[in-house]
């Protein structure tokens, strides 16, 4: 059912758009390459042999890498319909 002047499916395909630009921005960011360090390069501990493996080009320890998505800060969401209602918080 659509709403005012919007076309049935309005609605998904915002929806759509949203997720596929989402995918596309993740796919966008850039990727470890080259060597692998032995020891992590904010605390100097050893970086295991599996981790190495299983990630090329890996730069830091587990412990450190945690701590740093545990401060990673998600960016809002896109108000793609513009109403006033969405925007009050």
């Amino acid at each position: 059912m659509a709403g005012g002047w919007s076309r049935d499916g309005a609605v998904q395909d915002q929806i759509d758009a949203s997720i596929a630009e989402e995918l596309d921005r993740l796919r966008a960011r850039p990727r470890p390459v080259g060597e692998s360090l032995t020891h992590c390069a904010d605390c100097d501990e050893p970086i295991p042999e599996a981790r190495r493996t299983a990630l090329p080009g890996v730069k830091l320890c587990v412990d450190c890498a945690q701590d740093r998505d545990r401060s990673f800060k998600p960016r809002p969401g896109i108000n793609r319909r513009g109403s006033k209602d969405s925007q009050l918080k």
